[in-house]
């Protein structure tokens, strides 16, 4: 159970994160950080030294949710594992087609914004990415096992079909147009169908 000081932090990291995954880091102010979650400047001081580290922090709350949404996700036991990495997949497709801003991928906002910015900004989203790869790398080894994946290198085509969704994403960012998305599901359901064997 977290105490008060620790759902005022998470109050204002979350507050923080729906206006950043919205309008993105450098143009929201401390100023609207502070008014959006209803707390004085002093407290945002008491938990986070510099706008830099609360950025960080809001970068490690997301994957902390993400990540943990993906493990239920992937869970033994919820079909096969090519089944439960095209329902990853189809959920991915589902964010980019509201207006909704709490659906929109985080690394996809921030990735470009942040990456010269700051580098401990930058270093949370390498690592949480990471984890993520991971994830999918077990869960295409869980499908090569039980038959529902042909034998591939997992690991490189995880990283492959990551970057294939994040460049589709930013991709569809420009366009506008869902066939962007639907084309990246069709290459990711090709390249769970056989192995990618150019990839050593």
């Amino acid at each position: 159970m977290k105490t008060a000081p620790q759902q005022t932090r998470q109050h204002i990291i979350d507050s923080g994160y729906r206006l950043i995954s919205s309008k993105g880091f450098t143009h929201v102010g401390l100023a609207q950080i502070l008014k959006f979650a209803d707390v004085p400047k002093g407290s945002f001081y008491h938990y986070f030294k510099s706008k830099e580290q609360f950025g960080e922090e809001i970068i490690n709350s997301f994957f902390d949710s993400y990540l943990s949404s993906i493990d239920d996700l992937f869970a033994t036991g919820k079909g096969s594992g090519l089944d439960r990495l095209m329902s990853y997949w189809l959920h991915w497709q589902s964010t980019q087609d509201g207006e909704s801003s709490d659906q929109k991928c985080l690394v996809v906002k921030l990735s470009a914004e942040v990456a010269d910015l700051s580098e401990a900004m930058r270093k949370a989203l390498n690592t949480g990415s990471t984890a993520v790869i991971a994830r999918l790398t077990r869960a295409i080894e869980a499908g090569i096992a039980d038959g529902s994946i042909p034998a591939m290198h997992a690991e490189h085509t995880a990283e492959t079909l990551y970057q294939l969704w994040l460049g589709a994403s930013l991709r569809n960012k420009l366009a506008r147009d869902p066939q962007v998305i639907e084309r990246a599901l069709l290459m990711t359901k090709a390249l769970l169908a056989q192995p990618i064997s150019a990839m050593k």
